[in-house]
């Protein structure tokens, strides 16, 4: 086994702000959890189940995986139906793997391919290619390999000291590439984040991160894509922490409201352009007035937290995409802004 092995990665000025976006949110998260509970445990355990599986073309609705999940009758292809219950089962049992674990790894795949193909829990003997249609997009390495391969993958997720956002997302593209199992690698790969991020922090088991996925499916691909063609992992890891980002900020509790809220110095930042201006202004306005280059940054850290807190308001409410769109004080972030001054 190459003790040594690397995988191919660049850690970008993106990825690192990302990172520390997700941590100060899951944070955030955690204290809301502690507060109140995460209220949507059970729903977000079937939101995940059936995002991971809907990207492998299984038509069940999330009602249809909840009467699953309660034991009820389903009637829809007998297939579909079985791929639930296997993920089921297979993400109930989350907490009993170690991520590094080769064995545990192969007891997974077995229960989320449980008759539904012959070698289940076993690597495949044949060689395969990822298909985009009738054509050929990726061709794996040969069966012959990949004992050795994942040998490899394992031994350097055990070792890495990389951020676990890092190693988790890398993990899953490598595995993706491999394509170790004649069937089940996407909802394998996918799994096996959750498992990787889960054991860094346990909010992450509760987080429909594949559900969010598959609302961004064809850039998932793209980005898988576009690290093979740069033999780079970046642009999927770029990929996957927005996706993560996401669905963390999807699944916070917007704050109540209050007299005095207690705002972020970005969100004071915002306030005081828009109170300057004594006028509505546009994103890319806003992020010139701000010296900001990023735009995601601008949304999550500055856009966001100042629409939820009531102090900023769209001036075309029904259409948030519009190009026209601009942004101006509410009577409450006016009230706030005179008190900056």
């Amino acid at each position: 086994m190459n003790q040594s092995y690397q995988p191919p990665f660049t850690i970008t000025s993106a990825i690192i702000g990302l990172i520390s976006t997700i941590s100060e949110k899951l944070g955030m998260l955690a204290a809301l959890e502690d507060e109140t509970g995460l209220r949507l445990r059970r729903v977000n355990r079937i939101r995940t189940i059936q995002g991971s599986l809907a990207i492998e073309g299984n038509t069940l609705s999330q009602a249809q995986i909840t009467a699953i999940l309660d034991g009820k009758r389903v009637t829809a292809p007998p297939r579909e139906v079985q791929e639930a219950r296997n993920a089921i089962k297979a993400y109930e049992q989350l907490s009993r793997w170690q991520p590094a674990d080769e064995k545990h790894l192969l007891r997974a795949h077995q229960i989320l391919m449980t008759d539904l193909i012959d070698d289940a829990g076993h690597y495949r003997s044949g060689n395969v290619g990822v298909m985009s249609g009738d054509t050929v997009i990726h061709m794996a390495p040969p069966s012959k390999r990949i004992p050795r391969l994942m040998g490899d993958l394992l031994s350097w997720l055990n070792s890495t000291d990389q951020h676990p956002l890092i190693t988790s997302t890398v993990f899953h593209y490598e595995f993706e590439f491999i394509h170790p199992f004649a069937d089940g690698n996407g909802r394998m790969g996918r799994l096996w984040q959750t498992l990787i991020l889960s054991r860094w922090n346990p909010l992450f088991a509760l987080l429909p991160v594949e559900s969010m996925v598959h609302s961004h499916q064809q850039a998932y691909y793209q980005a898988i894509n576009s690290s093979t063609q740069q033999t780079d992992t970046a642009p999927f890891i770029e990929f996957m922490l927005e996706v993560i980002l996401e669905t963390i900020d999807d699944n916070t509790p917007a704050p109540t409201p209050q007299v005095s809220p207690q705002v972020s110095p970005q969100v004071s930042k915002l306030i005081t352009v828009l109170s300057k201006s004594k006028s509505a202004m546009n994103r890319a306005g806003l992020q010139q007035a701000l010296a900001l280059k990023d735009r995601h940054s601008f949304r999550e850290r500055y856009l966001k937290p100042a629409l939820v807190a009531g102090l900023i308001e769209m001036t075309i409410a029904d259409k948030p995409n519009s190009r026209l769109q601009q942004y101006q004080l509410t009577a409450r972030g006016k009230e706030l802004a005179d008190r900056f001054s």
